[in-house]
């Protein structure tokens, strides 16, 4: 993407003006699978040497979503094809002039190149392949890989569409994928505060509350936007953590000496944002519920 940024998406407002997206008429769909050759009846020459209409982008959907860039999820019919897990499911939209486009880093280069539209369609003379972007991604246990990523055309949200893959065999399959979901994960009916930052490194000031008030986590924490996620180092004030839940996933340490340290996402400001953090300080393992409040207000770039 030409532009990396990070939007928070803000309270139930927000959340209102995105379900509209999903209403959209269905007789914008892809405009691959209608690209055929307009003569009823040619000769085999004339169809080898016809040209093949691409989509249009008039043709796409546009989308009541002010121009901006949201986290939204990505499914696909496939385990075969779907977002890296590093990214929680999620997929960067961006939109602008109502025209609207995911970003998606996958699992792996295994898939080489994708197209808007049918298989068959991306087979033909002329096609527009979507090309790969090369992207490094780091998971919980601190090892990271590089991966392709794609940014892919949306018609619109809340129903599936298709886009074709070929792999490594050089074989076209068609999917199914659907864009939906647009709103702050865990902070229903919490005011919150969108943010927009370029990639890079920052501080931020955080306060924990929960447990039985004794712990403690390292503020200002360093936080990282990268690909419109961002991701906040937790050092708690004790080394007696050994995983963290945040938005139903698991973390580990990413340490093995000192205070355990973990890197989790944050997808918003300036509310409590639940986590569990599991201590091995009493007689038996214990989950902790905590919440964490990261002031947006306080929010440096590390220069």
């Amino acid at each position: 993407m030409k532009k990396k940024t990070a939007l928070f998406v803000l309270s139930a407002m927000l959340v209102i003006a995105m379900s509209g997206c999903g209403k959209k008429e269905e007789s914008t769909t892809i405009a691959a699978t209608e690209a055929i050759v307009t003569q009823a009846t040619v000769s085999d020459a004339s169809v080898s040497d016809a040209t093949i209409e691409e989509p249009k982008t008039e043709e796409v959907s546009s989308c009541s979503l002010e121009d901006g860039t949201y986290v939204v999820d990505f499914e696909t019919d496939s385990g075969m094809f779907h977002v890296n897990d590093s990214k929680n499911g999620k997929g960067l939209l961006t939109v602008e002039d109502g025209k609207m486009t995911v970003h998606i880093v996958l699992t792996s280069k295994n898939i080489v190149n994708l197209y808007y539209g049918l298989a068959e369609d991306a087979q033909k003379e002329g096609a527009k392949l979507l090309e790969p972007t090369p992207e490094e991604v780091t998971y919980a246990d601190g090892t990271s890989e590089e991966v392709n990523s794609f940014d892919v055309p949306v018609p619109y949200l809340d129903k599936e569409f298709d886009v074709a893959l070929i792999g490594k065999k050089g074989v076209w399959y068609d999917h199914k994928v659907s864009v939906s979901n647009p709103e702050t994960i865990g902070a229903t009916n919490q005011n919150m505060t969108v943010v927009a930052c370029e990639d890079g490194e920052y501080t931020i000031e955080v306060t924990l509350e929960g447990g039985s008030g004794k712990a403690t986590v390292e503020t200002p924490t360093k936080i990282v936007f990268s690909d419109g996620m961002a991701v906040a180092t937790i050092v708690w004030s004790s080394d007696k953590y050994d995983y963290m839940i945040a938005d139903e996933t698991k973390y580990l340490p990413v340490n093995t000496e000192g205070n355990s340290t973990f890197e989790i996402p944050v997808y918003a400001f300036d509310y409590k944002m639940t986590v569990i953090a599991d201590t091995t300080a009493m007689s038996t393992p214990h989950e902790v519920e905590y919440t964490l409040y990261f002031d947006s207000t306080t929010l440096t770039k590390v220069e």
